[in-house]
């Protein structure tokens, strides 16, 4: 059974919400269906129901946080000039880490739990690299850097990395440090 798409039943969004929370604060493997309908005030049937398997549950959570990323990082980059927005995304993952983000990539801590490839949420977060890697390219044209290709995969470098690392709390201000590199990069390649 695919996850649910677009509006979901009042239970489902509690199931959702719930898992959220549990699997990025606890880990995906550490939490189980028990635990999760329980939170969420729904039988295990319901949660089945819903989503047919803590696979595709694991997969709609991280849908729904890359949608919500995509859309508040797209929002927070456009109020910079054009040709200011590839180091603007690190402003905005500046924000966004002291925000959401205390234990690092959510996506990156996923990837690390569940090495399946044929997990169906492993095709979520390539999906979003791929989508965040594609936005630095976007914005690295609309700054008309020579090799947008190159840099946007250095950027993309930079940003993963400052995020895990922030997680981590093994180098302080990495998302600072990696926006200085960002910089010294983008002018570079101008």
């Amino acid at each position: 059974m695919e996850a649910p798409t677009g509006v979901l039943t009042p239970a489902a969004r509690r199931i959702l919400d719930t898992a959220a929370e549990l699997f990025y604060g606890q880990g995906i493997n550490a939490v189980g269906v028990d635990l999760i309908a329980k939170r969420s005030g729904v039988t295990k049937k319901t949660l089945y129901d819903r989503f047919g398997s803590k696979e595709a549950l694991v997969a709609a959570y991280l849908r729904e946080r890359d949608e919500r990323w995509r859309a508040w990082l797209t929002a927070e980059v456009e109020k910079s000039p054009p040709a200011d927005r590839a180091l603007a995304t690190f402003d905005a993952l500046a924000l966004w880490v002291a925000r959401e983000n205390p234990r690092g990539c959510g996506f990156v801590n996923a990837a690390a739990e569940l090495p399946d490839a044929g997990h169906p949420a492993r095709q979520v977060i390539a999906d979003q690299k791929r989508w965040l890697r594609g936005y630095l390219r976007q914005l690295c044209e609309e700054a008309g850097v020579t090799a947008p290709d190159e840099l946007a995969d250095e950027l993309l470098l930079l940003h993963e990395g400052a995020t895990v690392l922030n997680g981590l709390s093994v180098v302080a201000d990495a998302v600072g440090i990696a926006r200085r590199l960002a910089l010294r990069a983008l002018e570079r390649a101008r």
